[in-house]
């Protein structure tokens, strides 16, 4: 079974995530893993600083409670990055 959980909103050059909320789901719905996926209006697919350190942050606080995080996906019009296939997570 598959949810899909909008958490947060930005604009053309950033967005805040809370690691809480992002993990209070999880819970909530008992899952047993996490999938992140965000897009990036720009089309530009390379990650930057902040969304490897928000990844990174996430997989570990995940960790915590027995939820791995399986990747971090960047989506474009033009094709989409994982973070998994490129060893960052």
């Amino acid at each position: 079974m598959v949810n899909v959980h909008h958490l947060t909103s930005g604009t053309d050059s950033g967005c805040l995530i809370s690691v809480k909320d992002v993990l209070r789901q999880a819970v909530l719905i008992k899952t047993h893993s996490i999938i992140l996926v965000h897009n990036h209006p720009s089309g530009n697919l390379n990650p930057s600083e902040a969304d490897k350190q928000i990844s990174t942050k996430l997989k570990n606080a995940s960790k915590l409670l027995d939820i791995p995080t399986l990747d971090s996906i960047i989506i474009t019009r033009e094709g989409y990055y994982s973070f998994a296939d490129e060893g960052l997570l």
